[in-house]
């Protein structure tokens, strides 16, 4: 593949996607669609984003949603979701997981999806909502929500094999998690998007 289209709701995501591409598929042109109002449309139950999705995500040729929330309309619109590949990833290997995210309208569609790819196979799974942490990403102070994601997974790591971070954005968390067997959304959905 040569070209991709990405869906966003933060602009932050630009620079993380442009990055992912840089290292592992430089010859790869991205287009990137920016649109906030999406995620606050969504989470305040606006109807009229989900047709709105849909057509554009359709009408994108090969494309990449980045917001968890929206990923149940990238999967009917048959685009790569975000978190699919990760949650496929943690399905086929843990026994527990602590599952963290930091906007309340992503715990329904990430634990549906989790348990969807769990299937039948007994895994444990721990949502850990770090809700307080959204403000500062909202906010722009990206060290603060690292330190504040950091600070609630590894208070709350103990007796887990896998823990996931549920949003693209959580990834600048990841430098202050060593030791723990972390996955993240990005890079993992970048690689399967662009195969």
């Amino acid at each position: 593949m040569t070209k991709l289209t990405l869906f966003h709701t933060a602009d932050v995501h630009i620079a993380r996607f442009d990055a992912i591409r840089d290292r592992i598929a430089p010859g790869v042109t991205l287009t990137h669609i920016n649109r906030p109002d999406w995620l606050t449309r969504a989470r305040a139950g606006d109807d009229t984003v989900a047709p709105e999705c849909l057509a554009e995500f359709a009408a994108a040729g090969p494309a990449l949603c980045s917001c968890t929330t929206l990923g149940p309309l990238a999967d009917q619109a048959g685009i790569t979701r975000i978190d699919r590949p990760m949650m496929r990833q943690a399905a086929e290997q843990a026994n527990s997981v602590l599952m963290a995210y930091c906007v309340d309208s992503t715990a329904e569609t990430s634990l549906s999806l989790l348990k969807d790819c769990i299937g039948d196979r007994p895994v444990a799974i721990t949502p850990l909502p770090i809700l307080e942490a959204w403000p500062l990403f909202e906010a722009g102070n990206q060290a603060q929500y690292a330190h504040a994601i950091a600070s609630k997974v590894r208070a709350n790591a103990a007796g887990h094999d896998c823990i996931l971070l549920a949003q693209a954005s959580m990834d600048v968390a990841v430098p202050l998690l060593n030791g723990l067997p972390v996955l993240t959304p990005a890079e993992t959905a970048f690689a399967e998007a662009i195969r």
